[in-house]
Order: structure tokens, then C-alpha cells, then sequence
């Protein structure tokens, strides 16, 4: 096996048990729900295969719906997320980036903030209005995708600094 798929594997296993065991467990406020869940898609390899990535994203969203008994959110949030991946890159990288080598477990860019921004908010949109699913709660729905993201995005970057490896 190649060992990008190895790295993959294991980093959508280890995300996916820490959601599970640790991150469903938190709920501040009533508001502040986060889910680092969604590194695994936003590390995805740029150049990677695009549909292992939908699959991939499926299935981890899949696992999520079938703990949180969520009828489905998370996996469509974690497909618009992955379908929106590349646009993404091409707003934060620009026109170029697959034949850039990104790495978003590098030194923390305004580039790469906002690509890791974007992603962890239309996640959580997408994810907010499934799960409330009336317009009249949309300023609660409004007020929960913004202090979850920030949330979120502060677990993110402090998850990517950690398994960041080392330059020796």
C-alpha cells in the first residue's frame, strides 16, 4: 500500500475516534459544538483522488450521522464541503494551485487560514441549517455556525501545529 493512503487511513480513523470519544461530549452554552472531524477532508492530499475524497467524506459523515443520530447532516455537510474543496483552493491558492505543493500543516498563512476558514464554515452552515431546518430559527442556526467555527477553527490549528512533523 502507498503510504499517503496509510497516512490517510489512519488520520481518518484518529479523527474520527477523537470526534467520537471527546468532541461529541462538548457543548458549551448550548452553542459552541466543535467538530474536528473535518481535518481529514481538509488535509486531503490537493493532488489526491478526487473520488476517494467524496467516498472518503461519505463515509466519515456517515459514521458521525449513525453516533449523533443525526438523520443524514453530517454527511451532507461533509459532501458540500468536499465538493466546494477544490473552489476553495482556487479562491484561497489561486488559478495555480494544483501545480503548487500545498501543505496546510505548515507555517499558518493568510492563505491557508482562509481556506481552513471557509471550509470549517460552510461545513458548519451546511451542517446548522440541516439540523435546525426552519427559517424562523435562522438567527440561532446564524449565531451557532459562527461561535462553533471559531471554535472549530482553534482546535483545527492547534491539531495541525501537533502532528505537524518535524524539519530536521
Amino acid at each position: 500500500m502507498n503510504s499517503a493512503l496509510l497516512v490517510n487511513i489512519f488520520r481518518f480513523v484518529l479523527l474520527l475516534a477523537l470526534q467520537i470519544i471527546i468532541f461529541n461530549n462538548m457543548n458549551f452554552l448550548g452553542y459552541i459544538s466543535p467538530f474536528p472531524y473535518i481535518l481529514f477532508i481538509i488535509l486531503y492530499p490537493v493532488n489526491g483522488n478526487k473520488s476517494g475524497l467524496i467516498i472518503a467524506s461519505f463515509l466519515l459523515g456517515l459514521i458521525m450521522d449513525m453516533f449523533n443520530n443525526s438523520g443524514g447532516a453530517h454527511a451532507t455537510a461533509c459532501l458540500v464541503l468536499s465538493y466546494f474543496r477544490p473552489s476553495l483552493f482556487k479562491f484561497a491558492f489561486g488559478l495555480s494551485y494544483e501545480y503548487q505543493t500545498i501543505k496546510l500543516n505548515d507555517v499558518l498563512t493568510p492563505e491557508r487560514f482562509s481556506f481552513i476558514l471557509l471550509s470549517v464554515l460552510i461545513h458548519h452552515l451546511t451542517l446548522f441549517l440541516l439540523e435546525a431546518f426552519q427559517l424562523s430559527f435562522i438567527l440561532d442556526t446564524l449565531v451557532r455556525t459562527l461561535l462553533s467555527t471559531v471554535f472549530t477553527i482553534i482546535i483545527c490549528i492547534i491539531t495541525i501545529y501537533l502532528i505537524k512533523p518535524n524539519k530536521r
